[in-house]
């Protein structure tokens, strides 16, 4: 099974024979960088790169990455994501873009479609929060507050609206994480660049999400540009922003609770400095550890009754929005079972 690969140190990745060879640059006491102990990756164990540092590259590794499909995604000082270098599609399919596009034109099948993002989103956040009252934290104000804004989902008429709708049900979600998390405030939401920890955590962890949204879409025959909820624009992957609306509650935020109040990522895992806060490197090593063993977690699906991946599960997410396009099948978003 291929595996995702994490570079923190800045370095060199390159080819080498038929392997990857990466050589991190490290700094001594003295703060003199020097290379470090060289590792070799086997090509064919490697699915994708999550890059964080600096990275010396040529083009002779990006065309042999291209002839192994295989991806990188940069990050930057921040932990923004600011790019991807993708394979050559294979999958292109004209029929595909067509299908995509035509949807996209028809305004009541892109709200139809755009509707279920929202309604995925809504109910696996739902399901977070009745994990956690169950447990002894009181979430039923906040609960009926999104079933009374969920209710308006099918009352909305453009996708600007229904990206209210989500605005509104995602800040009451928000205000849950104050009641789950034990020694942590979340406050209101702070991005570019995040105010405190639970901010800089659920940061990175959507860039995660969106990045493996991204790799799936590019598994399919799916364009990335062409999306329903978020409006396609200019150098971004906006259908990866939508189908990563439904999974950032199932995958991001569990992991955030649990690496929280288990006390597996604490305050000295944090820089702080200038009105941001970010992980340090420990940190970010713990956080993309756990992230990487939600990504590879297994539940049972219903209808292939097997066991799959939650990687695996953002695939087949995929698939159906794919089918539903080409008029096989309605799409129906993933909600959790528990």
């Amino acid at each position: 099974m291929k595996k995702t690969y994490y570079l923190f140190n800045p370095g060199r990745l390159f080819r080498k024979d038929n392997t990857l060879k990466f050589v991190p640059m490290e700094e001594d006491g003295n703060g003199i960088e020097h290379e470090g102990q060289p590792r070799y990756i086997p090509v064919e164990t490697v699915d994708q790169f999550y890059v964080f540092g600096s990275l010396d590259a040529n083009s002779a590794l990006y065309n042999f990455l291209g002839q192994n499909d295989i991806a990188l995604h940069f990050f930057d000082y921040y932990e923004n994501y600011t790019g991807s270098f993708m394979p050559r599609d294979t999958l292109l399919s004209g029929r595909m873009i067509l299908a995509q596009t035509k949807a996209f034109q028809d305004k009541k099948r892109r709200m139809a479609i755009a509707r279920q993002f929202i309604h995925g989103a809504a109910y696996n956040m739902q399901k977070n929060l009745q994990y956690y009252n169950r447990r002894g934290k009181d979430m039923e104000v906040l609960l009926e507050q999104i079933k009374i804004y969920a209710d308006g989902i099918e009352q909305a008429s453009a996708p600007d609206e229904l990206m209210g709708i989500e605005g509104n049900i995602r800040q009451v979600y928000y205000d849950a994480f104050d009641l789950i998390l034990n020694d942590f405030e979340m406050g209101g939401r702070t991005k570019q660049p995040p105010r405190n920890e639970v901010n800089a955590l659920i940061s990175f962890g959507n860039m995660m999400c969106y990045s493996q949204c991204l790799r799936a879409i590019h598994q399919t025959q799916l364009n990335p540009t062409v999306s329903y909820l978020h409006t396609p624009g200019e150098r971004r992957y906006s259908l990866a922003l939508d189908i990563s609306e439904i999974f950032k509650p199932i995958l991001v935020d569990r992991v955030i609770f649990k690496l929280l109040n288990k006390k597996e990522i604490q305050e000295r895992h944090f820089d702080k400095r200038l009105n941001s806060c970010l992980l340090n490197p420990s940190g970010k090593k713990i956080f993309v550890k756990a992230m990487e063993e939600r990504f590879n977690e297994t539940i049972k699906h219903r209808s292939l009754n097997r066991s799959v991946s939650y990687k695996h599960l953002i695939k087949l997410e995929c698939y159906k929005l794919a089918k539903h396009l080409l008029g096989m099948e309605d799409y129906k978003p993933f909600k959790m079972y528990w």
